[in-house]
């Protein structure tokens, strides 16, 4: 009989270790399924509504990249005990991934109750972090959806929320976003996007187009900026700014940018050798060492000149790995590829991001372009971010000039270059050869319209 309990002891052990996130003390995923799997059985009979959220801290990554892991791992247990500690008596949470956690509230029947105490949590884990003699902030983004209907699971509660929780994350930081069915309509139609582009990646369907970039003192151009464009045959065109965020979420954006390149070094290639091709990198290839070799390969293939290449990256893309970044810029600069500063301004730690990587050329993003005119303060932030680039011996581009006044002023205060629809609007290979040779002459415009 001692035999017997002793097994049975252990074996209660075993289950409470394989149900038991080890870091936290908290459960895992494991448990969080089987308390929601309970729950619904109990309930079965006269299903009455609860709640699920789905947790995700915001910015771990970096913190834990800039303080240690050691430290990571001491955040994530402060987070788990505030958590704990803002429970009911009824409620539970887990740790179900590297920095998310799930909780269930059993006795939260409404949407607008889920909203209110899923707020309060984030509010609780706003508070600074000691790491050691330092403090750290996180934001966290949560998704929920409540349970109605008895002909529901875990598998789509936990789906639900996963959905409220991607609308949460893109909709900024520190969101809460409780499942609605238009959610997953929407999450249908990315689906359906992702589809299309992929197999329009793999078509080489995906097309660049050009938009200059000129010298504002003489308005000639110096280059243009390689922009991705994709008009399926069963989508119809759909919008940069809607499919490039679905291939950097869903992974394709690596071979999009490599056929983009491709294109877009072939065309730039029979170009003037006086122009520059400037193209994006995004910042997931900002931490894929591959991407360096990538690069180099292409413009060995298709002969183009280094030198005449600029890669533009994001205060958001150096953020996500600065180690992996620097590498990967010094790759590139190493062999004369010249890198700007997209976007500046918008982001975060501008100023430090300056002083850290050695970027040769930074552009004002147009945010504060369209405002110059009518708006002191940008007029202001304007004129400082010229007279510190000055300083720095950095060639800049206002981007988004829609009229001859804002280019004026810009070149008035200083400004060497400039990009927008008053010099030009995005142009398919054909229209920007005919450009050229109209620029340039019939034998460059021959040449240019070559690689069209």
């Amino acid at each position: 009989m001692p035999n017997q309990l002793a097994m049975e002891q252990t074996s209660a052990v075993g289950r409470d270790l394989a149900y038991t996130d080890p870091l936290t003390g908290l459960g895992n995923l494991r448990r969080f399924f089987d308390k929601v799997d309970r729950l619904i059985i109990e309930r079965s009979e006269d299903p009455a509504p609860f709640a699920i959220g789905i947790l995700d801290l915001d910015g771990f990554k970096p913190i834990n990249d800039l303080f240690g892991r050691k430290a990571g791992d001491d955040i994530l247990q402060q987070v788990a005990m505030r958590l704990k500690a803002a429970m009911d008596p009824h409620s539970t949470v887990s740790r179900v991934g590297a920095d998310e956690f799930a909780f269930l509230f059993p006795m939260i029947f409404s949407e607008e109750a889920v909203l209110d105490r899923t707020n309060m949590l984030i509010e609780i884990l706003s508070a600074p972090y000691d790491v050691g003699n330092r403090t750290a902030r996180l934001s966290a983004s949560v998704g929920c959806s409540l349970l109605f209907s008895g002909e529901e699971n875990t598998e789509t509660l936990v789906s639900k929320a996963e959905t409220a929780l991607y609308h949460a994350k893109r909709s900024g930081r520190g969101r809460v976003v409780v499942y609605t069915r238009e959610m997953e309509e929407a999450a249908k139609r990315l689906t359906r996007i992702e589809q299309a582009l992929r197999r329009a990646v793999s078509a080489g369907e995906v097309e660049p187009h050009f938009q200059p970039i000129v010298d504002l003192s003489t308005r000639r151009v110096i280059g243009f900026e390689a922009l991705a464009r994709w008009n399926d045959r069963d989508l119809g065109f759909v919008p940069p700014d809607v499919f490039i965020p679905i291939a950097e979420e869903r992974g394709v954006i690596a071979s999009l940018s490599q056929l983009l390149l491709d294109k877009a070094t072939r065309v730039a290639s029979q170009w003037p050798d006086e122009l520059f091709l400037s193209f994006n990198l995004s910042p997931s290839q900002l931490v894929d060492q591959n991407t360096g070799y990538q690069i180099l390969s292409i413009l060995a293939r298709n002969e183009f000149d280094p030198r005449r290449l600029e890669i533009e990256i994001t205060e958001t893309g150096l953020m996500t790995d600065a180690s992996s970044a620097e590498k990967i810029i010094g790759e590139l600069r190493s062999v004369g590829i010249r890198i700007s500063l997209d976007d500046f301004g918008t982001g975060q730690s501008s100023l430090g991001r300056l002083r850290d990587f050695p970027f040769d050329k930074l552009k004002i993003d147009r945010a504060f372009v369209s405002s110059i005119l009518n708006d002191k303060p940008s007029e202001h932030i304007i004129r400082a971010i010229l007279a510190m680039c000055e300083g720095l011996g950095m060639y800049v581009v206002a981007e988004g000039i829609e009229d001859d006044a804002q280019a004026e002023m810009l070149s008035e205060f200083g400004c060497s270059g400039g990009q927008g629809y008053l010099f030009g609007r995005p142009q398919n290979a054909e229209a920007t050869s005919a450009f050229l040779h109209a620029c340039y002459g019939p034998k460059k415009g021959a040449r240019a319209a070559i690689g069209a």
